[in-house]
């Protein structure tokens, strides 16, 4: 499967709105039924099985895979997820600030040395930008916190460099979806609102740390062209052209990709800048949503699609990718619905023991039963202990941890699984470099209590990359 095509799968998500609907409960599925809930050690002990699982994971990419984007862990193989034939060393870049916060020096040293020896951006390739941004810049940025060295910093501002074209050529300030790193040449004028805005967090900070205003300029310029283009009703659509500044088609499928961290976007560039913009499009775009989009089915609570001009249903499937979303809106202010959101994934994950990429929640039929190593689950159980420090949220966080490490487990790592629904699980052949970057960081972090990690002040990217809070 070529890079293209495995990242639609995470942050590019398309629902399928014409599922026949049956009766709205959930079917039960052949070796699948409800999981039986592993009992929890305490934190300490399930922090070192978290940070060993990592460890395996990293050791199997290290031994068939350094330096290489990502690891092939059941083959033994690997390829490179922009630029057929050239690296960046991706998966090293992604893990670089959970090596620091989980204390492994010695991988922190040796991924670090590879970065200044071979990390070089002068590529004649195009890169998709919304997955550059979240990926390479913020995982520099975040190394250079965990670690200081200035070489990161430079690297990141210049990809940054490389990337403005994208913004910087189109009429509306929206970016297109590709550019060429040596060239400028920008491709793709048809985007969506998770790849027009998730930047801010990354070309702010690049700002902030630079003193170059033009990357978090880029990306303010980015929100306005789709946020001034909202309904009478405050809801945005999904799909934009950034040439002629027009929706391609009406319908509203927040929280699912791909507009999901659109929204993330602007609570955190809200923490992270204290912009009362940012605040003011939050609020108004999460009070739309919650007043048109929620649905409830069987006690439990959904966000539906809807037509953006009129708030007449659309669709009722949702990504396992919108699980972000309960924790998004317990740190917005909106703790309860957040909660219950977050109650209604722990339903899916306690029956199928890893949730699956998507499900139609009207008939309770699993639409795509994959399971892509996904951290949105974690990181919404991570956000609500933070807020809480409910042991639900701990209990929610240790049995998916061993769910993955049941399925997901193999002699060279950790690997996606092709159907949640047989027992056992039908496998994959790939580590996504987000798992290094997300997945067991969101799990480390709700148990430990590190003396690296400044709970007090943290933020971190839709990503994973912690880019305020690191203690060096």
């Amino acid at each position: 499967m070529d890079a293209a095509v495995r990242r639609v799968t995470r942050k590019q998500f398309v629902s399928t709105l014409s599922a026949a609907l049956c009766a709205p409960v959930f079917r039960a599925v052949p070796g699948a039924g409800a999981q039986s809930i592993p009992a929890k050690p305490p934190p300490g002990r399930v922090a070192a099985e978290i940070r060993d699982e990592f460890l395996h994971g990293w050791r199997g990419y290290r031994r068939v895979a350094w330096g290489r984007d990502e690891v092939l862990p059941v083959s033994g193989g690997a390829h490179e997820f922009f630029v057929p034939g050239h690296s960046f060393g991706l998966s090293i870049i992604e893990a670089l600030d959970t090596l620091y916060v989980m204390g492994l020096d010695d991988e922190l040293t040796a991924a670090v040395s590879w970065l200044r020896d071979n990390l070089t951006f002068d590529v004649d390739g195009e890169v998709q930008v919304f997955e550059a941004i979240i990926r390479m810049v913020g995982g520099l940025l975040a190394g250079y916190a965990a670690t200081g060295e200035r070489f990161m910093l430079d690297r990141a501002k210049d990809l940054g460099d490389r990337l403005l074209p994208a913004f910087m050529k189109s009429p509306t300030g929206a970016p297109y979806r590709y550019v060429n790193l040596r060239s400028g040449a920008v491709r793709e004028a048809h985007s969506n609102l998770a790849e027009i805005a998730s930047n801010l967090l990354e070309f702010g900070e690049l700002s902030r740390l630079t003193g170059v205003a033009s990357y978090r300029a880029a990306s303010m310029k980015a929100y306005r062209a789709v946020i001034d283009r909202r309904s009478s009703l405050d809801l945005l659509g999904t799909d934009f052209d950034v040439e002629r500044g027009t929706w391609l088609g009406n319908v509203s499928v927040a929280p699912n990709p791909p507009a999901d961290s659109f929204y993330e976007y602007l609570w955190g560039g809200y923490r992270l800048f204290s912009d009362p913009q940012l605040l003011e499009w939050y609020r108004v775009l999460t009070k739309a949503m919650l007043a048109h989009q929620i649905d409830k089915v069987k006690g439990s609570l959904w966000f539906r699609q809807v037509d953006m001009r009129t708030g007449e249903p659309a669709g009722q499937v949702q990504s396992e990718l919108a699980a972000f979303y309960a924790g998004l809106l317990a740190k917005g202010g909106n703790r309860e619905t957040g909660a219950k959101y977050f109650q209604t994934w722990r339903g899916i994950s306690d029956r199928y023991a890893l949730i699956p990429e998507e499900i139609d929640y009207a008939t309770g039929s699993i639409t795509d039963g994959r399971h892509w190593l996904r951290p949105e689950y974690a990181n919404s159980a991570f956000d609500l202990w933070r807020l809480t420090h409910d042991e639900r949220y701990r209990q929610a966080a240790y049995a998916y941890f061993t769910a993955q490490r049941t399925h997901c487990r193999v002699s060279g790592g950790y690997t996606v699984i092709l159907d949640v629904r047989p027992r056992p699980m039908k496998r994959g052949d790939l580590t996504p470099g987000y798992w290094f970057a997300e997945n067991m960081k969101y799990l480390y972090l709700t148990f430990t209590q590190t003396p690296r990690f400044d709970d007090r002040t943290a933020y971190l990217s839709t990503e994973g990359k912690i880019l305020r809070g690191l203690v060096r």
